[in-house]
């Protein structure tokens, strides 16, 4: 749905992921293009989006699969993520919600015993649990403790993605004793549980965000899918492997609504009644700032999705390695996962306010929907800013820093 949008693997790279591949991504395509005949419309109406992850779900989308806890599990990270960048470029809100969800529903598979990740993975394939939360640090956090009747969770998830339509939670919570930070899993309909769709936004309106608490929830062993901790003697290098994965989803998004404002402007500028030189074609337009505009905003895009493929490659290379795999590599992989988020940030920002200057006055127009782009782009990027990431990035490129364990 891009403008020339690169290829998600270069066309000489083998299908890792056999013949499912072409299938999913033909259903992203099909579910992008049933979202995008009413994106404008939905966005402004702001609705909880039952509706839409119901389409998720008929197109099997949240099930997509990957069997979970096994040697082959990541194998469809690859589809994923493009199948994501096809949703975010029709919708962003939707994309956002749909690559929380791929990420926390595979957490396990990084972070739990190989029997746990595969309970969990299957039954939430079966069923096809929506997830929403976040493992991001927050103050103040979420505290575990222990009583004489069991684990206990308690506190407030200040914002989190997804929350609102969630069948299943997965948040960050610290052991009240040791001060560890867990990944723990938790069903919403639970007793203690309240959720509240509270998150008053300008953009992303459609990611289902909100604020969880959580009094005295209990806590079985089954909840606790492992630690979050950035000591490099308890988190090893393939489980810290959860960060660039959970970060490239974003990086995707972000390609996504980039691609997909240079798209609908692309159409409107082709086939709309632009307000410069009226009395020319409408289907051939030659305004040389509008050409140069559209050059710019191309190559800065492309150039992201290059440097984005290059990320995605290191970080499927790093997950073959297993348990293989070194703190070296795995910043090697960080690095190069922190500069694909600045370049797409950088891409996603620039084409959605240039965008604006492209179609001109006319893309104040409420009936348009130019401005969603924008706002969905500037709300994600305030909450995920990349400025940290290119300090990370001048850190390891001069003194050898290995990037921190970042979470969505």
């Amino acid at each position: 749905m891009g403008v020339a949008p690169a290829p998600s693997r270069s066309p000489s790279e083998p299908d890792r992921t056999g013949t499912g591949r072409a299938h999913w991504l033909r259903v992203a395509r099909e579910t992008a293009d049933d979202l995008a005949t009413d994106a404008a419309a939905r966005e402004q109406a702001g609705k909880t989006p039952f509706d839409e992850v119901s389409r998720l779900r008929e197109a099997g989308l949240l099930a997509l699969p990957a069997p979970t806890g096994s040697e082959s599990g990541d194998a469809d990270w690859p589809t994923a993520y493009t199948v994501v960048r096809e949703i975010a470029a029709a919708d962003g809100a939707i994309g956002q919600l749909l690559g929380r969800h791929y990420f926390l529903s595979w957490s396990a598979s990084l972070l739990s015993e190989p029997a746990l990740a595969a309970r969990i993975g299957s039954r939430s394939a079966a069923e096809q649990w929506c997830w929403g939360g976040g493992l991001g640090a927050q103050e103040p956090p979420l505290r575990l403790s222990r009583t004489a009747h069991g684990r206990v969770l308690d506190g407030r998830q200040s914002y989190a993605t997804g929350v609102v339509v969630a069948d299943r939670l997965a948040v960050r919570a610290v052991r009240a004793d040791t001060g560890e930070p867990l990944a723990v899993v938790v069903d919403p309909t639970r007793h203690g549980v309240r959720v509240d769709g509270d998150a008053d936004t300008f953009g992303q309106r459609l990611a289902a965000g909100g604020s969880v608490e959580f009094d005295a929830v209990p806590v079985t062993g089954d909840d606790v899918l492992g630690s979050l901790s950035a000591d490099e003697d308890t988190l090893s290098p393939r489980a810290a492997l959860l960060s660039p994965v959970g970060r490239l989803l974003s990086v995707q998004l972000r390609l996504g609504m980039a691609e997909g404002v240079l798209a609908e402007a692309r159409e409107y500028s082709r086939i709309g009644d632009p307000p410069w030189h009226p009395d020319r074609p409408v289907d051939s337009p030659r305004d040389p700032q509008m050409l140069t505009t559209y050059g710019e905003l191309t190559v800065l895009t492309r150039s992201a999705s290059a440097l984005t493929d290059q990320a995605m490659a290191a970080l499927h290379g790093g997950l073959a390695r297993g348990t293989d795999l070194t703190y070296d590599e795995y910043a090697d992989i960080s690095a190069l996962v922190s500069m694909a988020e600045v370049a797409a940030s950088r891409a996603a920002q620039e084409s959605t306010a240039r965008a604006l200057d492209i179609v001109g006055a006319r893309s104040a127009s409420a009936r348009l929907g130019f401005d969603r782009f924008w706002r969905n782009a500037r709300t994600h990027t305030l909450y995920e800013p990349f400025v940290p990431r290119l300090r990370d990035v001048g850190d390891y490129f001069l003194n050898g820093a290995h990037p921190p364990f970042v979470l969505p």
